[in-house]
């Protein structure tokens, strides 16, 4: 990995978290992309109190250096939605490619929990043959959609979602055309797997078709409360689930490891959903840049 082949992002979601708003409601916008900048990162994806409008956020990244690196989407093909879903799709990409991205994050959210209060891990989506028939059909559709204006499709494994274990991503992967990528998200990947062996499996798997990268550390003993208390995820991040990376228990030097070897191109994004009230957004993206640095030289 090169300065010049790969740029660093931090996600806003630190500062203020899209699923529940009352987590730093206190941070602003402009608090947050300053202090992206400040930390020493120059893209950010975009947070729910972001302005929608590119001609009045364009200007407010643009003196501050920072692009705008990915955007999260929300797919329902599994449960019928593909009109609206492909709607909705064109609208974010249009607006992704006006602000200069060229990627976009999808997740299959159809009887997705992530967002309930239900358990995380016995409450689990699971998809049927007809639900993964419609995700693949229109996920290979998604990505001839984006082509057109440059920009690359990659799906998010995320827990509570039917999309989230080693063996659901192998299925996707090896069921959807290669022009679709995989956002290599380390804390959900390990929250699901709870193993560092399986995280270096995939990351060798499927180096070439990943083309968008999450750095989140994890907390074992939240996991494993999480695991024996049967709480939900929203219950999991209150509790301090996810890290910066360095501030947890994955070894993110073997991660860097391979990325080097494979010559990996791309942003790499700092994601760790924490309330900041107990983890101050800025010090703790302070310490994510100099954790990177310290172990890329990037």
């Amino acid at each position: 990995m090169t300065k010049s082949d790969v740029h660093l992002a931090i996600s806003p979601i630190g500062w203020t978290n899209d699923d529940m708003p009352d987590i730093g409601s206190e941070n602003t916008f402009q608090q947050t992309i300053s202090e992206i900048a400040l930390a020493g990162f120059v893209g950010s994806e975009v947070g729910s109190k972001y302005p929608h409008d590119p001609k009045i956020l364009k200007p407010m990244l643009d003196i501050r250096g920072i692009k705008i690196c990915s955007a999260w989407f929300s797919t329902f093909f599994a449960d019928g939605n593909k009109n609206k879903t492909i709607e909705n799709f064109i609208k974010k990409i249009d607006f992704l490619s006006v602000m200069g991205a060229n990627v976009i994050g999808c997740s299959e959210q159809s009887k997705s929990i992530q967002g309930t209060m239900l358990p995380i891990f016995e409450k689990k989506p699971i998809f049927t043959d007809n639900d993964w028939r419609l995700i693949i059909e229109g996920y290979n559709e998604l990505a001839n959609i984006a082509n057109d204006k440059g920009i690359r499709v990659t799906i998010h494994p995320h827990m509570g979602t039917g999309i989230q274990t080693d063996k659901e991503i192998e299925l996707f992967m090896e069921s959807t055309n290669t022009n679709i990528g995989l956002l290599y998200d380390t804390g959900h990947i390990y929250y699901s797997s709870g193993s560092q062996k399986t995280m270096s499996k995939l990351l060798t798997q499927y180096v070439s078709r990943i083309f968008h990268i999450h750095l989140k550390d994890v907390r074992d003993h939240v996991i494993k409360e999480v695991r024996e208390k049967s709480l939900s995820f929203l219950e999991g991040v209150r509790k301090g689930t996810f890290a910066v990376p360095g501030d947890g228990v994955i070894d993110f030097k073997v991660i860097f490891n391979i990325l080097n070897e494979n010559n990996y191109k791309g942003w790499l994004v700092v994601e760790a959903e924490q309330d900041p009230e107990f983890a101050n957004p800025f010090e703790h993206a302070v310490k994510a840049r100099r954790y990177i640095r310290e172990n890329t030289g990037l």
